[in-house]
């Protein structure tokens, strides 16, 4: 049976939409979930997370929960680029989005996966959320946010491996994709390492299909290399 036989895709951006549209392309059913659907998903309103969950709860159990949802930038601010522009306001968008709404998506959406079955929960990170990998600083609140998001899946992996064994709980890095998240910053790119969505997209199921339980709590990039904590 494949891995998306079921899926929820959270997130209708550039990797989002993609993403489901490949598990759609490879046979599966999907629900798209995003501030637009029905029901919508805000990670800027907590409360629309439970009721998305509460919804979907008769259309279980689901195989799959991927969320694709995330914000480096905004036309109100920008990644930072010294401890000069720190502000709170920017930095608690980026956590509400990056880390607090996929922590929500867990504890409201882990009841609709299997107890006893495999399935498949995991969350867009960035390699520039690695500590140990960090050498040029900049971008405050979007590397904080994708290592907090990192710790919240190693976390939710160590509980859940006690009681969902066959389950696996992975960040994943996607790489540069040609999206809005990533368009003022392309030029600094290397050839060829620019990814179109759809490629993306299926990099990222593969990886996730190649995964166990015994991955269940890493952090792996689109080539599923794990990313250093």
């Amino acid at each position: 049976m494949s891995d998306f036989s079921n899926a929820i895709v959270i997130g209708q951006g550039g990797i989002g939409g993609a993403i489901a549209d490949a598990i759609e392309a490879r046979g599966g059913r999907v629900t798209r979930l995003g501030r637009q659907t029905t029901p919508p998903i805000d990670f800027l309103e907590p409360a629309t997370i439970e009721a998305a969950a509460s919804a979907l709860e008769a259309q279980g159990p689901f195989d799959a929960v991927i969320i694709a949802s995330g914000i480096l930038h905004s036309d109100a601010f920008g990644p930072e680029k010294s401890w000069r522009m720190l502000d709170a306001d920017p930095l608690t968008t980026t956590f509400a989005i990056n880390t607090i709404g996929p922590a929500l998506v867990a504890r409201h959406f882990i009841p609709l996966l299997p107890r006893k079955e495999r399935f498949l929960f995991a969350a867009l990170s960035a390699r520039v959320g690695s500590i140990s990998d960090n050498r040029i600083g900049g971008w405050y609140g979007y590397r904080a946010s994708k290592a907090a998001l990192n710790q919240i899946i190693r976390t939710l992996a160590i509980e859940l491996g006690r009681t969902h064994k066959e389950g696996v709980i992975a960040a994943l890095h996607p790489g540069t994709v040609d999206t809005k998240l990533s368009e003022p910053f392309q030029g600094n790119v290397p050839d060829k390492q620019l990814f179109s969505p759809e490629k993306s997209a299926n990099h990222l199921l593969d990886v996730l299909s190649g995964l166990t339980p015994e991955d269940s709590g890493g952090h792996f990039d689109w080539a599923g290399e794990p990313v250093p904590a």
